[in-house]
């Protein structure tokens, strides 16, 4: 290789080391300059237990097309009946709108107990104590807001 080439190439390669180091030093778009939304952390109360037996089984969603079932729930759940009342707690959710469908477990079998034409014979809830009509309460009945920090909401289940 001459000495020109050498040169010519020593100049592009600093160059382009200036420009890496340059572009490394901001932010590659607006959205990396602001600060992430801080997370939040909701604990679920059931109270109105009546049979300390079993467990709450119950589902966690986060958009209204995962509740309707299509897509994922946030969480899955099964707590232990000990009293009146049981909790649970999740971390780590994005603020938004969410919503609860939970049943008791009364005889610990893992699946909600139903007559022969399908009504519920265990006790069943949403959030919001939000009441269906032939089937689960609508989204719009059960959505509540979670905000920014921790986040408590209280659902009757009979």
């Amino acid at each position: 290789m001459t000495t020109r080439r050498m040169k010519t190439a020593a100049l592009f390669l600093s160059i382009a080391t200036l420009h890496g180091l340059a572009m490394a030093a901001l932010p590659l778009d607006v959205a990396h300059a602001q600060e992430a939304p801080a997370a939040a952390s909701l604990t679920i109360t059931f109270q109105g237990i009546t049979k300390a037996s079993g467990e709450i089984r119950g589902q966690l969603f986060s958009s209204e097309a995962s509740y309707g079932g299509k897509g994922e729930a946030v969480t899955v759940f099964a707590i232990p009946v000990t009293g009146a009342s049981v909790s649970v707690t999740v971390p780590g959710l994005a603020p938004g709108q969410y919503a609860v469908k939970a049943f008791h477990d009364v005889d610990g079998d893992g699946k909600m107990g139903a007559n022969p034409f399908g009504m519920p014979t265990e006790p069943y809830a949403f959030s919001n104590n939000a009441k269906g009509a032939f089937g689960p309460a609508p989204w719009s009945a059960a959505a509540f807001e979670v905000a920014p920090g921790e986040a408590a909401h209280a659902i009757t289940i009979d």
